[in-house]
């Protein structure tokens, strides 16, 4: 275990001026299907940056049925984070981990990032900041002036220009990059809006990585519902090992945004 984990557990108890209050200022939520190479050293990076923090945190593993040896790894961390816990759950896609994942936080403000940290935990500071400023919802954006994307193969990028032109133009509009997995939302949009998620939350269990277009329908939403939205540019790095498939998993996030639309007209979302 490293330095940084152990000071974790030290710093994790500092009071964040909530009265007495033991209610976490930042949930953090950790999706994670076959990670046991990368976890460790996520869990650390994230463990660094919330010591040095002077509000109080957790962190939340959500395992995705994972076949390898992810729940033993987050385990082995949860043993020296005072408030790190692990989610077992059923292989049923990266939208049903996340949403169990939020669902089981407690903070006033619930981040949920990927488990390869393409875009690092410090980031999280501009997202609180938009909170502050009124917003409900804040997203990182790999699009914007000062937003990077780097090492990110070039069909991917095209793949996703298209992918948020059909986003625009059937669900959430104004928003340039839907798909980033770093975003921010507070307690009452996790209560409110996690629970009505319908997209990509199979009943049974499923076989393979599951990739979908859960963050279209968290963001139409949330918008439906009067909640207020931030886009914020940040530097975004692409990690190999990356489970998005870019046929078969481009078909079914084109699917997600129709059923979404198609949910609406139901009116399944009232």
């Amino acid at each position: 275990m490293s330095d940084a984990s152990d000071s974790y557990s030290e710093c994790s108890v500092v009071d964040d001026g909530l009265s007495g209050s033991h209610q976490p200022f930042l949930s953090v939520v950790v999706p994670a299907y076959n990670e046991q190479a990368r976890l460790p050293n996520t869990l650390a990076a994230i463990a660094a940056f919330l010591c040095a923090q002077e509000y109080t945190s957790e962190v939340i593993v959500a395992d995705d049925g994972s076949q390898d040896d992810t729940v033993a790894a987050a385990r082995a961390e949860a043993d020296s984070f005072q408030h790190l816990s692990v989610l077992e759950l059923d292989h049923r896609g990266k939208a049903a981990a996340v949403r169990r994942g939020i669902l089981a936080a407690t903070g006033r403000n619930v981040l949920f990032t990927d488990a390869d940290l393409s875009t690092p935990i410090e980031a999280v500071q501009a997202l609180l900041d938009q909170r502050a400023n009124g917003f409900d919802v804040a997203i990182g954006s790999r699009e914007g002036a000062i937003a990077q994307r780097i090492g990110e193969p070039h069909y991917r990028h095209i793949m996703g220009r298209a992918f948020n032109w059909v986003v625009r133009l059937a669900a959430v509009r104004g928003i340039k990059d839907t798909q980033c997995g770093f975003k921010l939302v507070s307690r009452q949009v996790a209560l409110d809006v996690v629970p009505r998620l319908r997209v990509s939350q199979p009943r049974s269990a499923i076989s393979g990585p599951r990739v979908s277009a859960f963050d279209v329908e968290l963001l139409f939403l949330a918008r439906q519902r009067g909640y207020r939205i931030a886009e914020v540019p940040v530097v975004w790095t692409h990690a190999h090992g990356s489970k998005v498939r870019p046929g078969i998993d481009a078909l079914r996030m084109f699917g997600d945004v129709l059923a979404v639309r198609w949910n609406a007209l139901r009116g399944k979302y009232n």
